[in-house]
């Protein structure tokens, strides 16, 4: 029997990216069911307030009885440091009585499957956001050996940017000693150049959306193989991760 599942997206309002990345990748016999958060600059106040509303679209999503909510953006669940996606992902549970995970959360479970402890990173945030993301990956036991970000605060624009933007960021921020690049903005196109810039630098590529893609389908229980998106989804790693 085929398999299949209903993940909830919880999407940033302007965010015109992650729903069309989710859909060209997601295996047959998984549907894709969203809600949105409203925002509309990327900065820190704008961040903080667009989880204002998380429980009560959280609620929507779960009355079409998804198997997972996720919370895929990827400021709004690293904002305030060690412990706040995990944070996120209660409020969402106790309103819901769904599981619940972030693309914050999603990555950090990623880096610790590929045994990625050092690695560069690339946004599409201001500094001050992308010192954040930073800070936050550094605070779970990682190095973060080198980051640089495109400095885009309207997040229309971000979804706009062309993929070849991630695509020579990713080869600009790398570095020798780091073990993998991390592209950062589930709103800044990236999974289309995952392959080749993993060909090219001969290392794991992690992108925020496609993150959130496999940690939504490891909550449902999905092990198949997703080949073109990078080493995560191709070998579709099974370890075992913290919850």
């Amino acid at each position: 029997m085929a398999f299949t599942g209903r993940i909830g997206l919880l999407v940033p309002s302007s965010n015109t990216t992650v729903e069309t990345e989710f859909f060209k990748v997601l295996p047959t016999g998984v549907t894709l069911h969203v809600a949105r958060l409203f925002i509309a600059v990327v900065n820190t106040e704008s961040i903080a307030k667009m989880v204002e509303t998380l429980e009560s679209q959280s609620k929507l999503l779960a009355s079409a009885d998804v198997d997972v909510i996720v919370l895929g953006a990827t400021a709004p669940s690293f904002l305030k440091g060690l412990g706040y996606d995990k944070e996120m992902s209660k409020r969402i549970e106790d309103a819901t009585g769904k599981p619940a995970t972030t693309t914050s959360t999603a990555l950090l479970q990623a880096l610790q499957v590929l045994g990625v402890q050092k690695l560069s990173l690339g946004s599409a945030y201001s500094p001050k956001v992308n010192d954040i993301c930073g800070g936050f990956i550094e605070a779970n036991g990682f190095e973060v050996v080198a980051k640089e970000g495109l400095d885009v605060i309207d997040n229309l624009q971000i979804g706009r940017l062309d993929v070849e933007t991630a695509y020579d960021l990713g080869r600009k921020v790398d570095r020798p000693e780091a073990q993998g690049v991390v592209l950062a903005c589930t709103n800044w196109k990236s999974m289309d150049i995952i392959e080749r810039l993993e060909n090219d630098l001969g290392k794991p590529v992690l992108s925020t959306t496609q993150v959130s893609i496999w940690g939504a389908l490891r909550k449902i229980g999905y092990e198949g193989s997703i080949p073109g998106y990078g080493r995560l989804l191709r070998t579709f790693a099974k370890e075992a991760v913290p919850a």
